[in-house]
């Protein structure tokens, strides 16, 4: 599988394949402890007051992949950000292990720091070991995102059996302890990257100058946080939960067009690279509306499968969280497969958008059967086959290959080079607008009609599909002919 590839693809596929372990892995019983009742262990919140937590938090650990990708772009290069990432990440693991409200959320603060230092970064390496932009580096990406699948796979599987079976803080813990191993490969294996991910072509005034616009973007925020908390003490302003989550979504959103703009305006692009900048944008777009739908997996669809689902096998019910490996396990046997079919078809390939109005139209298929099964459930039944759940997650698994790993490719062929950490950071605050709008709509699983709550997200993900289709050739004709070009050798 990795003998035509570059080796540091090795190191960064089990670097990613932890790190996604211990988000997944933590991920999977997130919104169930805090739902769950206080005598279980759990915070006993509500559906809605939960997934507004939630959809925050995974809204904010794709949210600081922008300022992960400036940094490592102007201070300390990708392979340091990576680094330090991941080693934030496991010091936010272990504060969650600790049963208090307040190393709890200390943890997840940590987690997303560290999460938005590494996420992009590690993506945009990959990108980096590949100077061509073919089929080639398509296929590199769908082995690195098999990585993220096996530990998205694995860590709801330990985790979930940790947490929802023993102590809910020792599935918190096991998922710092998966992070550890990823850092100690990740360290010993840097040395294959052949120069990939190190900072290049800033100089030492422009490293300064970048240190101090950082220094005062933190304190500008750190000012504004402190005088919102006591604007809140005082009775001020009245801030809750469900309207600082709508709110975060709209500044995501106007944060991400104003980006676009001053690209656009003031980055000294050349015509085909403004008008590559305009296709990342309906990329964007197209990426959020997928992961709106598709991230319910970690939170309405997580409880539907607690509350709704029928989970006993021979006497024995299994952890809820169980049903999140379901996904990564079919693009683990999928993954290959999709790659080498890009590989085979060659100039024959669906085009970009072509790929993101299947994924689309897929995700909507799988909400429509989702509705399907909503029909038959019953709170005070047995409750209904997981075989739902299953088909539903077949067929978003199916969408994802043909959007997610393409996105992240197209990402760094389209970004002009010296904004890839950053265009990379512009992919997952996509991802932070769709997952902070599944949180969202999570928050509705007790109080609209499943049947309803799941047709309304199928419309959505079908029209948006369609229209990606639609407008696919008018899309594909700003990229231009992009295969043909050639990235000089980084290192």
């Amino acid at each position: 599988m990795f003998a035509s590839h570059p080796k540091g693809l090795i190191v960064l596929f089990f670097t990613e394949m932890w790190e996604r372990f211990s988000y997944y892995g933590m991920r999977g019983i997130l919104l169930l402890f805090m739902t769950a009742a206080v005598e279980s262990g759990g915070y006993g919140y509500d559906a809605e007051t939960g997934a507004a937590i939630y959809g925050l938090y995974t809204a904010l650990v794709y949210l600081l992949a922008l300022p992960g990708g400036w940094i490592a772009d102007r201070l300390i290069g990708k392979q340091a950000a990576v680094f330090y990432g991941g080693v934030i990440i496991a010091a936010g693991h272990f504060s969650m292990a600790v049963p208090f409200k307040s190393t709890f959320f200390l943890g997840l603060i940590l987690i997303v720091i560290g999460t938005g230092l590494l996420k992009p970064n590690v993506s945009a390496i990959v990108g980096d070991l590949y100077p061509e932009k073919g089929a080639r580096r398509d296929a590199g990406f769908s082995i690195f995102y098999m990585g993220i699948n096996i530990g998205a796979f694995l860590g709801p599987l330990i985790c979930g059996w940790l947490g929802e079976g023993i102590d809910w803080h020792l599935g918190f813990s096991a998922a710092g302890f998966g992070m550890l191993l990823g850092l100690v490969q990740y360290k010993a294996g840097i040395k294959h990257f052949d120069g990939a991910g190190t900072l290049q072509g800033v100089s030492d005034s422009e490293i300064a100058k970048s240190k101090q616009i950082l220094i005062a973007s933190l304190s500008s925020f750190g000012t504004l946080v402190l005088v919102l908390a006591g604007l809140q003490t005082w009775g001020v302003i009245n801030l809750n939960l469900q309207y600082i989550a709508q709110i975060t979504g709209f500044i995501i959103l106007a944060i991400a067009m104003a980006y676009f703009a001053y690209v656009l305006i003031f980055g000294g692009l050349n015509g085909q690279e403004k008008k590559r900048i305009v296709v990342i944008f309906f990329l964007f777009i197209g990426a959020a509306l997928f992961w709106s739908g598709f991230e319910q997996a970690g939170s309405s669809m997580n409880l539907f499968a607690e509350r709704l689902t029928n989970r006993v096998m021979f006497g024995w019910e299994a952890p809820a969280s169980w049903l999140q490996s379901v996904n990564p396990l079919f693009i683990i046997i999928f993954a290959p497969l999709i790659g080498s079919l890009w590989v085979w078809l060659d100039n024959r390939e669906p085009s970009i958008p072509t790929k993101f109005a299947m994924g689309l139209l897929l995700l909507g298929a799988g909400f429509f059967v989702l509705a399907w099964g909503a029909t038959y459930t019953d709170p005070n039944g047995a409750g209904v086959s997981p075989a739902w759940l299953i088909v539903t997650y077949f067929l978003h698994t199916v969408g994802e290959l043909c959007l997610s790993p393409v996105g992240l490719s197209s990402i760094t062929k389209l970004s002009p080079k010296h904004l890839v950490g950053q265009m990379m950071g512009i992919w997952f605050m996509g991802a932070a607008l769709g997952n902070l709008i599944a949180g969202l709509v999570a928050g509705k699983f007790e109080t609209m009609p499943l049947p309803d709550l799941f047709t309304t997200v199928f419309l959505i993900s079908a029209v948006s599909g369609l229209l990606f289709l639609l407008f696919s050739k008018l899309i594909q004709k700003l990229i231009g002919d992009i295969k043909s070009e050639t990235e000089p050798v980084t290192g």
